[in-house]
């Protein structure tokens, strides 16, 4: 069933779409879904306890409303070891099933830089039972992003430095050319589980260094040849 285009049909207004903006421009990109990518990269999957020639990439989602570009984290509730996760954001604008490796990219409007917040002591809880991991991903403001850039501007980076420094020290520092599955592939792998739609953002992964904040941190991060953020804790 299609929902009406006429507001007043609603018994509750609508809520907003959430948005990412566009860098050098005043257009804005709906979000969709968001799909983040677990243990992308060797050396954080070992620094989370797994070893990456056994276990293969998988996904867990965040709320599109869980998307902040103010340039402040609010310090969540319930947890006392909250991490940062620097991530190079993948934004499609085309969707499908069963997308083949070799038109993958064909998907991809666009590219970002976001942070995967983690309750860390929650999601450490939950493991622990067996449970899902939302409420130590999918938390409000849990993805503070910069804009997008379009793909035809940058093309498609493959390699480039994946760093994030808090108060000025390094704490994260990869490569692109590190990820165990590439972009191509994780779009496949992921049209096979579910049918992508345009205005889908993927979380392809964090390298190593994940490490708590406190309030106050500044957070500033980047994937050198697409974006920059910089975030303060509140």
């Amino acid at each position: 069933m299609n929902a009406p285009t006429d507001t007043s049909a609603y018994v509750i207004a609508p809520p907003a779409i959430p948005t990412l903006p566009i860098i050098g421009s005043d257009k804005l990109f709906p979000i969709h879904r968001i799909y983040c990518v677990g243990r992308n990269y060797a050396e954080h999957a070992i620094e989370m306890g797994h070893d990456p020639n056994k276990e293969p990439p998988f996904f867990f989602q965040k709320n599109p409303d869980n998307v902040i570009t103010t340039g402040t984290f609010p310090y969540p509730d319930k947890s006392s070891d909250v991490h940062f996760e620097i991530e190079m954001l993948v934004a499609l604008s085309k969707g499908g099933v069963n997308i083949p490796v070799e038109k993958a990219l064909e998907h991809v409007w666009g590219y970002g830089v976001g942070l995967d917040m983690t309750r860390r002591d929650l999601q450490g809880e939950a493991k622990k039972l067996g449970r899902p991991w939302e409420v130590g991903k999918a938390f409000e403001a849990s993805a503070p992003c910069s804009g997008l850039v379009p793909a035809s501007k940058i093309g498609h980076p493959a390699e480039g430095k994946v760093w994030l420094k808090v108060n000025g020290e390094l704490r994260q520092q990869g490569d692109l050319n590190q990820m165990i599955w590439k972009v191509p592939e994780m779009i496949s792998y992921l049209s096979g589980l579910f049918e992508l739609k345009p205005g889908d953002i993927i979380m392809s992964g964090t390298p190593a260094g994940v490490g708590a904040i406190k309030r106050g941190d500044r957070m500033e991060g980047a994937v050198d040849g697409v974006a920059t953020l910089d975030v303060t804790v509140g």
